[in-house]
């Protein structure tokens, strides 16, 4: 049947008998086209006489029938931080109703039937839809690395005529239908220019083209429609092209949008204001001014309770770009900025908060870091004070390197004394341990490697002094420099330990120097020519830092949070630092 035909009776099997102003009226056709689509149904025996659907008609119906849906609900959320650390943005309750359960309750006032939820991140929190409201829970282990393409992927066997919706949108009305003539992705018509992603229409009103913003355009926002045909072929290829390179940070829509000759799609146009997508803490909280002040959080009371405010007071909440082991939020509270530290995945296995806590105490004391305000240490988190306008150290300037050093030197000679203590091998063999239980795949290199770095442990331990307070993340990207302040945080690794694995981390976290330029910089720690003891023992210490560094980078990727070439950086200061160490010890003992 064509489009006037199916909307005449879609429209007869919702809502029964009508006339045909009232038909033109609720599906937006025209009276001629209305009164010409019930004739035609009429003469094909899809209507009766009293303009009710036969069985003819509703058999012929049952093709257009929307069977399932997938509810994509696996991503972390890092853009409503700090509740997204506490749950899954699915679940955020906005108008008093829980995000998630409204458009699974509007799906099934619709008609659907068979509804996946796609899980990934904190995947337990919503174990309960299934048995709440009768939903299929399927998991996406590949969450964390690959964008929502891999969550269609490992929904494809409820990719029919199928619904495909976000979990994170709020939908004023319900948009979902019991059929669907065609497939479709959802569109709001946008007057003026805007950056989100637009479409071109072409013959037959398909999608020929989406593009990154538009002036006065259709913008993609809602859920999207295919049906069977449309979800065999995307699925084709989606497989066709799932393990390359280029497709692991796609969107499901991108894909669809790479392939439009293969995969015609049309619009269904939405007004505005129906559908509403949160892209950040701050829409919600726009969209829904009670949110803030109901909304069941520890994450706020702790900020209150630590900052003396009200959580009427907490503005401008934004996610910071999430760093190698935490996630943090900007806020501001009463006119000031400040930084909220949330820890990350697994770091309770390879960070000791209390010894953090106590450092942070001491740096605030030495004056190295002004910016701490409080951090429990029970649970990890911390507040800190932001401060505008600062860059990363600069290892090409040495005046900047030489203050650096300083601070550390100062810290080092403090004579305060932590309770805890931190030795980079040793640490290192309790995270190879942790790896190996994981049936971690370890690289073909490793163990000749392990064993090196094993042997120049051996000697650097051997010649070493008596522990002093350490820093033990001593890099470029944890120090603040703004003009002539310059400040070193997170201390998350700050312990009892040798004093040369502050300088070792200081060269191999980044800083490009060679050998020679290792050895050229440690009389600014010095305050004199290093000895040839010195010398050897710092390269050792950076070899073993960078071994340690290494492993801990292999670790977080075990534990789906990936530090990118991070992990090659340490890998090569392991490498190449160790042959260098090996080298002095070896003319030491042949000496």
């Amino acid at each position: 049947m064509n489009r006037y035909q199916f909307e005449v009776l879609r429209f007869c099997t919702e809502f029964g008998k009508a006339t045909q102003r009232e038909m033109a009226e609720k599906t937006g056709l025209s009276l001629g086209s209305v009164n010409k689509a019930v004739k035609e149904l009429a003469h094909r025996g899809f209507l009766k006489e009293d303009g009710t659907p036969s069985q003819e008609g509703l058999d012929a119906l049952e093709s257009y029938r929307v069977e399932s849906a997938i509810i994509l609900a696996a991503g972390a959320g890092t853009r409503f931080a700090p509740l997204s650390f506490e749950r899954p943005k699915a679940l955020f309750e906005v108008r008093g109703e829980v995000l998630i359960e409204r458009t699974i309750r509007q799906l099934r006032e619709a008609g659907v039937e068979r509804i996946a939820v796609v899980t990934g991140y904190m995947k337990e929190s919503l174990f309960y839809l299934e048995d709440k409201l009768g939903v299929s829970i399927l998991i996406n282990p590949e969450y964390s690395t690959r964008n929502n393409h891999s969550s269609v992927w490992h929904a494809r066997e409820f990719l029919g005529n199928t619904y495909i919706v976000s979990s994170d949108q709020y939908y004023a009305e319900n948009v979902f239908q019991k059929y669907c003539y065609a497939p479709y992705c959802s569109a709001v018509y946008s007057e003026g220019w805007t950056d989100e992603q637009t479409v071109v229409l072409g013959k037959y009103g398909l999608i020929s083209e989406v593009k990154k913003g538009g002036k006065d355009a259709y913008a993609l926002l809602g859920p999207a429609y295919f049906d069977a045909a449309l979800s065999e072929a995307y699925l084709e290829i989606l497989d066709r092209e799932y393990d390359k390179a280029e497709t692991r940070n796609k969107l499901w829509e991108e894909v669809l949008a790479d392939h439009l000759e293969e995969l015609p799609i049309t619009i269904e146009p939405c007004e505005r204001g129906v559908i509403t997508e949160f892209d950040f803490l701050t829409d919600l909280v726009a969209f829904d001014r009670d949110f803030f002040a109901n909304v069941d959080s520890r994450i706020l009371d702790n900020i209150c309770k630590t900052l003396d405010c009200e959580r009427e007071d907490i503005t401008d909440v934004k996610p910071v770009k999430a760093g190698l082991t935490n996630l943090s939020t900007l806020f501001s509270a009463k006119g000031q900025k400040y930084i909220y530290r949330h820890p990350g995945n697994g770091t309770e296995e390879i960070v000791n908060r209390e010894a953090e806590a106590f450092a942070l105490g001491v740096a605030r004391d030495l004056g190295l870091d002004d910016t701490f305000i409080y951090e429990e240490p029970s649970e990890g988190w911390k507040i800190s004070r932001y401060i505008e306008g600062c860059s990363e150290l600069d290892y090409a300037d040495e005046a900047q390197v030489a203050r650096a050093l300083q601070m550390i030197r100062l810290l080092h000679e403090s004579g305060k004394k932590s309770p805890f203590s931190f030795d980079f091998y040793d640490e290192s063999v309790k995270i190879v341990q942790l790896l190996k239980d994981m049936r971690y795949a370890l690289p073909r290199d490793f163990e000749q490697l392990a064993a090196r770095i094993g042997a120049v442990a051996d000697k650097m331990h051997a010649e070493a002094g008596e522990p002093v307070l350490c820093h033990n993340d001593f890099y470029g990207p944890n120090f603040l420099v703004k003009g002539d302040e310059m400040r070193l945080i997170d201390w998350e690794y700050a312990a009892m330990g040798d004093p040369t694995c502050d300088l070792g981390n200081f060269v191999a976290q980044g800083s490009g120097y060679t050998v020679e330029e290792t050895l050229g910089i440690l009389p600014l720690y010095y305050g004199r020519k290093a000895t040839l003891q010195e010398q050897r023992h710092c390269l050792a210490a950076v070899s073993v830092v960078g071994w340690y560094w290494y492993v801990w980078a292999m670790y977080k990727e075990a534990m789906g949070a990936p530090v990118g070439e991070w992990l090659y950086i340490w890998y090569r200061a392991a490498k190449q630092f160790a042959a260098a160490a090996e080298k002095l010890y070896g003319e030491a003992e042949r000496s």
